[in-house]
């Protein structure tokens, strides 16, 4: 249990920390190169540039956003570079998306840990008993005393009950191909 704890402080901590590096509402403008505006006797430059800024929604647009940090770059031509920037103003919750991603990564290690649980129960799970074994084709045998009645006696353990349920259900489904590959019926 402090293990789990130790685990989600840890997780909280670092997700604390990114969080300073990402705001949740931001302003995104894609701009093409200034060179594209500065040289016109050169070849335009066709790549895309990418700004993200913190600014309020009234101001998510090239004037409030690419021109204070570019300004003097492009001084007098803001007329012909504002126009060919495509500016959105994102507004998302990244509390959500990491609660998410926490969650679906536990899912993962569980089932991650339960396979190798399995993994690891296999070979016991096995293991059959020495001594005669008969195949039962229905559940009336095995209540029946018989060779079987010692053997359920000896599988009084966990292990051994899922073992024996294994196995019965790998019989149920060989009757069950056995019926609808050779008789064509189904079971019911």
């Amino acid at each position: 249990m402090k293990y789990f704890i130790g685990i989600i402080a840890l997780l909280w901590m670092v997700s604390y920390t990114k969080a300073q590096s990402y705001e949740d509402k931001r302003c995104k403008c894609i701009c093409p190169s200034i060179s594209s505006v500065t040289n016109r006797t050169e070849t335009a430059d066709t790549s895309r540039i990418l700004y993200i800024a913190n600014v309020p929604p009234n101001l998510c647009n090239c004037v409030g956003v690419i021109l204070p940090r570019i300004g003097e770059g492009i001084a007098g031509k803001e007329q012909e570079f504002c126009p060919r920037c495509e500016c959105k103003y994102e507004n998302r919750n990244t509390t959500i998306i990491k609660v998410v991603v926490i969650i679906v990564i536990w899912v993962i290690s569980i089932l991650v840990i339960y396979m190798a649980f399995l993994i690891i129960l296999d070979p016991l799970l096995n293991k059959r008993i020495k001594g005669s074994y008969q195949e039962h084709t229905n559940e009336e045998d095995e209540i029946s005393a018989g060779p079987m009645s010692h053997n359920m006696s000896v599988r009084g353990n966990v292990l051994n009950r899922v073992g024996h349920q294994q196995d019965k259900w790998k019989r149920q489904v060989k009757e069950q191909r056995r019926n609808i590959y050779d008789r064509h019926t189904m079971l019911n």
